[in-house]
């Protein structure tokens, strides 16, 4: 029992152990907050790109085989083996291409702004994606990004008429006879341009000619149906969508499809095992080349994004880390003067019949008190900053008047923060670790002491 008292007694008498408590404090603090963002960053990234690229990917390349068979530009038999499959929950062909967006009338001036601004002259330029609506929703989250928009009393003017066919003519359109053709468009892309749901926006492309291998432009005019919103700013100012008939006539090279989106039931337990069955039954369909990576995983896709997020995180893990450790220095040089000051009380603690293992034990319930306090608060700290980090943020920028976290910068419209438990109990522990092994020296050296020349010290 006199451990625990004269342990804490030693504590509260010196203010100077105020300095370790905050040291751990900040450091786990810190540790859980960062973490915990990277986390939620690592997550998001994954969500975007498994939302926009379903489990499974089938690109084939249409070029002729080593039996001169060239695979089919059409997908339906693809689609046939690929739904065959008892593991797949859907399939959806994709026609991808690239383009710019051009709008018309009252924006065309706004356009040759951003076509010729020096910082903003790449936004026209995006992605176009022909797809089978239906399919479509049961392999990605396009329904949803247009829900957002849909379900939004600000932006509810702005969304589809229709989700179930999103490609539906507006309301009121006028009858300017020029062919319906529609296009949903990302909403910052939207926003840039200032369009309304009815605007007509010209669509161009360059389409290489096979036969002659000159490259000619091609362009139609589509109607704006609606915004979708992702939460991704990168991909709400890069991809538009369209009709993947409508695409194909923009395009004109004879091609439907380019890609096949597969969503599996259970993608963490069949994904291997379905990517390289359905690889080998496409292939021996002849319905691919089978001479490159055609068949693959969103993460093949987005493995090298998905691991140098994962690198960040554990690089600024252990930078932090090393706050935890100047905290522990810090515990190790007060305890180390605290034993010089507190001779002559080891001294009479072992006159009295304190063991060296009870001394060691005083010295160690001190470091031991500094770590209960400063890593419980650090980690009621770091959760709450953590779970409080997006409002914290926009209050603090509001105050200071600088915007610390740019959402025209970053991928998305929040900060993203995840707390994983394991992760947090891991981090306290560590901070404990890390505290006792440093006071362990001076705990040592006071259980060593000799009570005799204790007692004599002046």
């Amino acid at each position: 029992m006199y451990k625990l008292f004269l342990s804490w007694r030693y504590l509260t008498a010196r203010r100077t152990n105020l300095i370790g408590i905050v040291g751990i404090t900040v450091g786990v603090g810190a540790l859980i907050m960062i973490l915990s963002i990277m986390t939620g960053f690592l997550d998001e990234h994954r969500a975007a790109i498994r939302g926009g690229l379903s489990d499974l990917v089938i690109t084939p390349i249409h070029l002729a085989r080593s039996d001169r068979s060239v695979p089919p530009r059409e997908p339906e038999a693809l689609l046939e083996i690929v739904r065959a499959d008892p593991r797949v929950a859907g399939a959806a062909p994709r026609l991808v291409w690239g383009g710019m967006i051009s709008p018309r009338g009252a924006q065309t001036d706004l356009s040759e702004v951003y076509y010729s601004h020096p910082e903003t002259g790449n936004v026209p330029v995006v992605q176009l994606i022909g797809i089978d609506v239906a399919s479509e929703y049961q392999v990605a989250n396009l329904r949803e990004a247009l829900a957002r928009v849909s379900s939004d009393p600000a932006s509810a003017r702005h969304g589809v008429r229709d989700l179930d066919d999103p490609f539906a003519a507006p309301r009121d359109l006028d009858d300017d006879g020029i062919a319906y053709r529609g296009i949903l468009v990302g909403k910052k892309l939207y926003d840039t341009f200032q369009l309304r749901v009815g605007d007509r926006v010209n669509v161009l492309t360059a389409v290489p000619d096979p036969r002659s291998g000159a490259v000619k432009s091609n362009n139609l005019i589509f109607t704006v149906c609606g915004a979708f919103k992702t939460g991704q700013s990168e991909i709400d100012s890069d991809i538009a969508y369209f009709d993947r008939r409508a695409l194909a006539e923009l395009i004109g090279n004879e091609r439907s499809f380019s890609t096949v989106l597969v969503k599996l039931h259970d993608f963490e337990r069949d994904g291997a095992a379905t990517r390289a069955d359905l690889e080998q039954r496409l292939d021996q369909a002849r319905l691919i080349r089978g001479e490159g990576d055609e068949v693959s995983t969103w993460e093949d896709l987005r493995g090298s994004l998905i691991a140098a997020i994962e690198n960040e995180r554990i690089l600024i893990g252990v930078m932090l880390a090393l706050v935890l450790l100047v905290a522990g220095f810090t515990v190790f040089a007060i305890l180390s003067m605290m034993v010089v000051e507190k001779r002559r009380d080891i001294g009479i603690l072992s006159a009295l019949g304190a063991t060296r293992g009870g001394v060691l034990s005083t010295f160690l319930l001190i470091a031991f008190w500094d770590a209960l306090v400063g890593a419980v608060s650090g980690a009621v700290l770091g959760v709450w900053l953590a779970v409080k980090i997006d409002p914290f943020e926009r209050w603090l920028s509001a105050t200071i008047g600088y915007q610390i976290w740019n959402r025209e910068i970053y991928l998305f419209d929040t900060i993203p923060s995840r707390i994983v438990p394991i992760a947090v109990a891991l981090i306290v522990l560590g901070a404990f670790a890390c505290t006792l092994l440093f006071a362990a020296i001076p705990a040592v050296r006071a259980a060593r002491l000799d009570p005799l020349e204790a007692l004599r010290y002046e």
